[in-house]
């Protein structure tokens, strides 16, 4: 299905940019809106055959670009839908209950770094 869809998207994709070619400039000069009526806003009479088609070209190109992208997308894409897999440092972990007594004189994990000590704030500087 995917597959399906991409050769289509290519080939109305390669369709769209040969339309968009072949078809003659609106207005003579390269400015957006140094056209007088061949500006966005002026009136420019009916639409041509071509016009027309590129538009319904660009209307299909783009449902082929949503289409591709419910296809493609994994069926659980939520940030919260996995649960990370532990990482080695947690499955090594020896984890045993301590009671509330034991809990003073419980050892530290070999595998846990020890607590970097905070440096000491900086003097306040002293204006002249």
């Amino acid at each position: 299905m995917v597959s399906v869809l991409a050769v289509l998207h290519i080939i109305v994709c390669a369709f769209l940019i040969l339309l968009i070619m072949i078809q003659d400039p609106k207005g003579g000069s390269s400015g957006l809106f140094s056209g007088g009526s061949n500006s966005i806003i002026g009136s420019s009479g009916s639409a041509d055959f071509l016009t027309t088609l590129t538009r319904y070209t660009g209307i299909v190109f783009g449902l082929l670009c949503v289409a591709l992208t419910i296809v493609t997308k994994p069926a659980t894409s939520g940030v919260f839908s996995k649960v990370p897999a532990p990482t080695a440092i947690e499955q090594k972990a020896d984890v045993t209950p301590v009671t509330p007594g034991e809990a003073a004189t419980a050892p530290a994990p070999a595998n846990v770094a020890p607590a970097p000590a905070q440096a000491p704030a900086p003097a306040p500087k002293q204006t002249n």
